[in-house]
């Protein structure tokens, strides 16, 4: 036999408790618990609106006022202790209220729901989060910009398809994720205004017949209005979904980094060395430092995109308004935020910790016949050739020096001229790594001279 009492909240209308596997299934203290800073200050709100309005006396009010931090301070000390039988953050903390304060502790829900409560909560602990991204973006936006102050004119090959194109620099390559991360920051900072609106008044779903001031509790939170309607402020998340998207954009972001790194680290590469903050050991291979963080930082994309899968899934089929498949809304943006924040911050502290080795840069800059380009440029605004006629006679040229076993630099005069006689000594000039990065002028271009404005427009929009 379970106890019928286990829980007053909502037993009056059921003859028996919930048996320990519903008990299990149903409760949510485990992890809402996260949110008790956001629940107490949502309850604190209330509970002055309704004394605004003349819904709950001014004594009520105070004493639930003085219980409610009574409780925030029982939780942050870790006194409080916590009752599954409660089921969630809100039965617990208002059970423990009446048991500070006594009746005036059944007034505080007056005109809400828990329906209303929880979304209330959710969003504010989901905003904090936006908060927390923008944070660790803009650290990790000024650590690549550092870097690429310090580099605007270390050349370095540029890829495609991990093939070496053209050269390019450090600073250049610091600034493309410069640019990346940007737009995560504005796709945080655009939804977290989007869904600032407040669910509080909106109640179970229809709202309330009490006379409450649902601007009063809106502005007290620090949102900017209240939603505007009831059945839709408790049925969504999309705020929740919005987070977990632009998190999975930007763990992308970091993914693509991280594997960036892992390489350009590699004995094979060598084109920079992580501090050995963020590198660890082999058990057996004493020569072993292992790019760790950022091949744990390269995993986090999956479990972030699979919450954002998972909420997507809970959330494609529920009819208005609240369904209990909402409390599954939570666990996967508790972690999904967790781990973003992590990889932000260990990112951030690999880029301000990690060396570029400017000599290997330079050397794999000028192999691979990176400045192809550069001479099939030359041909067409020099010689005034077609450009796929100039096209091709590089590629000859190129076919030649694999031949020869040299790069394009090493090639004779008149091996050059084989391919068209127009060509003279002043092909060389574009030839060097050096001078094909400093001709690339046009706006968003490798020149460091581009590269050093970009850096100063990022400076000026991020302080």
């Amino acid at each position: 036999m379970t106890d019928t009492t286990s829980n007053k909240m909502w037993g009056g209308r059921f003859a028996a408790g919930p048996d320990a596997i519903m008990e299990a299934i149903n409760a949510s203290i485990s992890f809402d618990q996260r949110m008790a800073a956001q629940d107490i200050a949502g309850s604190r709100a209330h509970a002055a609106m309704l004394a605004a309005q003349n819904i709950i006396n001014d004594s009520d009010a105070d004493a639930i006022r003085e219980g409610l931090l009574t409780v925030l301070s029982e939780i942050e000390g870790g006194t409080f202790n916590y009752s599954t039988a409660l089921e969630d953050i809100h039965m617990n903390v208002e059970a423990r209220l009446k048991e500070i304060i006594g009746e005036p502790a059944g007034r505080l829900h007056t005109g809400r729901s828990r329906n209303d409560q929880v979304a209330t909560d959710f969003k504010l602990w989901v905003r904090d989060q936006f908060d927390a991204a923008e944070t660790g973006l803009l650290a990790l936006i000024k650590a690549l910009l550092g870097q690429a102050d310090a580099g605007a004119g270390w050349v370095m090959p540029g890829f495609t398809h991990l093939q070496t194109a053209q050269p390019v620099t450090w600073g250049h390559h610091m600034m493309a994720y410069v640019e990346m991360f940007g737009r995560d920051l504005s796709r945080m900072r655009d939804a977290r205004a989007r869904m600032n609106e407040s669910p509080l008044g909106a109640a179970a779903l229809a709202g309330t017949s009490f006379p409450i001031d649902r601007e009063m509790t809106a502005q007290a939170l620090g949102f900017d209005r209240p939603s505007a309607n009831s059945l839709d402020a408790v049925s969504d998340r999309d705020f929740a979904l919005e987070f977990l998207s632009a998190a999975s954009i930007c763990a992308m972001h970091l993914s693509r980094f991280a594997e960036e790194l892992v390489i350009w680290s590699s004995a094979q590469f060598r084109f920079v060395t992580l501090s050995d903050r963020f590198s660890t050991g082999s058990s057996i291979m004493p020569q072993k430092k292992n790019p760790d963080a950022a091949e744990l930082i390269r995993a986090k994309i999956g479990r972030i995109m699979g919450a954002n899968v998972a909420l997507m899934m809970v959330m494609k089929g529920l009819p208005l308004a609240y369904s209990k498949d909402m409390q599954e809304d939570k666990e996967q943006v508790f972690d999904a935020a967790d781990n973003l924040m992590l990889a932000l911050a260990a990112m951030e502290g690999m880029v301000k910790d990690m060396s570029a080795n400017c000599d290997s840069l330079a050397a794999a800059a000028g192999s691979g016949f990176s400045t192809a380009t550069d001479l099939a440029d030359w041909l067409v605004r020099v010689l005034g050739l077609p450009f796929r006629d100039a096209h091709h006679i590089t590629g000859s040229l190129v076919a030649l020096a694999e031949k020869q076993g040299c790069d394009l630099p090493d090639l004779t005069i008149e091996q050059m001229k084989s391919a068209h006689d127009g060509i003279t000594v002043d092909v060389f000039d574009v030839l060097g790594v050096e001078n094909s990065v400093n001709s690339r002028m046009s706006y968003g271009g490798t020149a460091p001279e581009q590269v050093r404005k970009q850096i100063a427009r990022w400076k000026g929009l991020v302080g």
